[in-house]
Formats: structure tokens, C-alpha cells, sequence
């Protein structure tokens, strides 16, 4: 359709002087912008390749191979019962996920991987499958200009644990969506790289408990990790996977 909205332009030119058009830069994104400064740069079936890549790391029936491509910032935010921030550096990242793989295997047959025109730019619907049975659960995925990975949040697909409470807002895009990826400053700037010490962090932590936490963890990953899994309790997959009776 791009040429029919050449010509509806062309035509409304006739109608009334065109104004030259702007010779001004595009205004950059600043160093702490938030990720919703940025637009996709990829075409759709990108995001949900990357998104099921991540997925392939997780499962051990698929290709060893297949990996997503990560920011070397990227962090993995997972809702309760799960264990918080579960993963915070490229390296960091592949380590706990093998270790998720090795404590736990799993299989991910189940998934319905949509990409969106506004951050997060993929959402999934998985199902995990576990010894124990299968573990459904919703996660979003956001990147850089570079199509990097740079924010993985997490929630079980159980009544109440969702980020939406729209019943009819299945991919999350209403209003009332309560996501952290959206809140964390530097995640909109091109590399989206956090910078736990800039200023704009700092106050946005002041005033945002969450992001407050996600903080205090990522300065202590592996002492926050160890608090987190201590906390959850033995039962926590169960819990997060429907389980229990």
C-alpha cells in the first residue's frame, strides 16, 4: 500500500504548497530513555525467531545450536513464585539458563510467539514440559536497535499471576499492563544498556520499589539469586506451574 499513500500525497501537493521537507537529524534517544523511545528495526518474523531461539536454549530436545543473540547487559526478570532476576549479563545469562536446563530439564513443545509494533517487540505463550507435568507461562522480550536481547520478564500463566487483569487483554496491551521492562531506564537507548549508576536509575528507583529491587539484585546476582531461591520455598515450581492441588 506504501504507493497509494505516495500518490494520495502527491495529490494533496496540487491542492496546497508541500512544505520542504525537514533537513533537521532524527532526535536521538537519550543515554537513560526508557525502551518505549524504540521502534522496531527488524521485520516481525524476527523478533519471534529470536523470542523461540530463547525458548530452543531450554529445551533440551532442540537444536544445541540455536541461541537467541543478547545484549551483553541482558537481564531476565522472572515474577514470583520464581526467583526474581534470574539472569544479568550475556555470560551470566547462558550459565543459569544451562544450570536451569541441568537442575531441571525440560522440553518447550508448546508456543505461540507474536511480535509487536511498540517494546516489548515479542510475547510468548509457552508451555514447558517438566517430568512433573506441564508448566505454562507468558513471557515478553525486548530489544535494542541492533535486534539484541535486552530484557526477558517472566510470569506464570496462572489466575493471578498474570501482568494484566483484562481477561481479554491476552497479549498485553492495554493500559493497566504491570511490566518492569518499560520502567528501566536505558533499556530506549540504542545499545540498550543499563547503567545501574546513572542518575536517571537512581531516581526512578527512588520512587519505584520495584525497579528498586531489580537494582539491589543486580548489584549481588549470585547473593540475591541464593535469597531468592531460599525464600521460594521447596514448592515454588509447583506453585508457579499449577501443580498443586
Amino acid at each position: 500500500m506504501a504507493h497509494v499513500r505516495v500518490i494520495a500525497t502527491g495529490l494533496a501537493c496540487l491542492a496546497v504548497a508541500c512544505a520542504p521537507a525537514s533537513s533537521a537529524a532524527p532526535t536521538e534517544p537519550s543515554p537513560d530513555a526508557l525502551a518505549t523511545a524504540l521502534t522496531p528495526q527488524q521485520p516481525p518474523e524476527y523478533y519471534v525467531d529470536q523470542a523461540n531461539k530463547y525458548f530452543d536454549t531450554l529445551d533440551i530436545s532442540a537444536d544445541p545450536d540455536s541461541a537467541p543473540s543478547y545484549s551483553i547487559l541482558v537481564a531476565r526478570w522472572e515474577l514470583p513464585p520464581w526467583l526474581w532476576l534470574t539472569g544479568y549479563g550475556r555470560e551470566n545469562m547462558e550459565l543459569t539458563t544451562d544450570l536451569a536446563v541441568s537442575f531441571e530439564p525440560s522440553t518447550v513443545p508448546t508456543r505461540d510467539c507474536r511480535a509487536f509494533s511498540v517494546q516489548p517487540f515479542a510475547r510468548c505463550y509457552v508451555s514447558f514440559d517438566y517430568e512433573q507435568g506441564d508448566c505454562p507461562i507468558y513471557e515478553e522480550f525486548v530489544f535494542n536497535d541492533q535486534g539484541e536481547i535486552t530484557f526477558i520478564e517472566a510470569w506464570s500463566d496462572q489466575p493471578g499471576l498474570l501482568p494484566m487483569s483484562d481477561p481479554n487483554d491476552r497479549w498485553a496491551e492495554g493500559p493497566d499492563v504491570q511490566r518492569l521492562s518499560t520502567r528501566v531506564p536505558g533499556l530506549g537507548n540504542e545499545l540498550g544498556l543499563i547503567d545501574l549508576d546513572s542518575e536517571a536509575m537512581l531516581q526512578a528507583a527512588s520512587e519505584d520499589p520495584e525497579l528498586a529491587d531489580f537494582v539491589r539484585r543486580a548489584r549481588n546476582f549470585w547473593g540475591s539469586w541464593l535469597e531468592a531461591s531460599d525464600e521460594a520455598g521447596p514448592d515454588y515450581y509447583a506453585r508457579g506451574c499449577g501443580w498443586l492441588e
